[in-house]
């Protein structure tokens, strides 16, 4: 099992820790994290490319990764969860994604 962190009670800023083996940062843990897509009970009708799943259900949406006020099998980003979007609370969060092109 992995070392017991500090319980902080708040998120903390992007780039507090280290990154993980693929170069990012703050990939679960820090906030639950919007996403584009719908929310479904499984993957059997997800989009097969990759893109969003939307027109499904709404304002349901997606989130992924656990929060600072999650249990800790709860902070992976395969975890996913869901709620009414914009429902905000100090756990809930989004991520700003560029293309390695975009970037200046």
């Amino acid at each position: 099992s992995a070392p017991k962190g500090q319980y902080r009670q708040q998120t903390t800023d992007v780039g507090s820790f280290p990154p993980n083996a693929f170069g990012l940062y703050d990939m679960h843990g820090n906030v639950w994290e919007w996403c584009l897509d719908d929310y479904i009970d499984n993957y059997s009708d997800a989009p097969k490319d990759g893109s969003a799943l939307t027109g499904r259900s709404g304002d349901i949406k997606l989130l992924r990764g656990g929060s600072w006020i999650s249990k800790p099998q709860g902070c992976r980003s395969g975890d996913r969860n869901n709620n009414l979007h914009p429902f905000r609370i100090s756990g809930f969060g989004f991520r700003v994604v560029c293309s390695g092109a975009a970037r200046t």
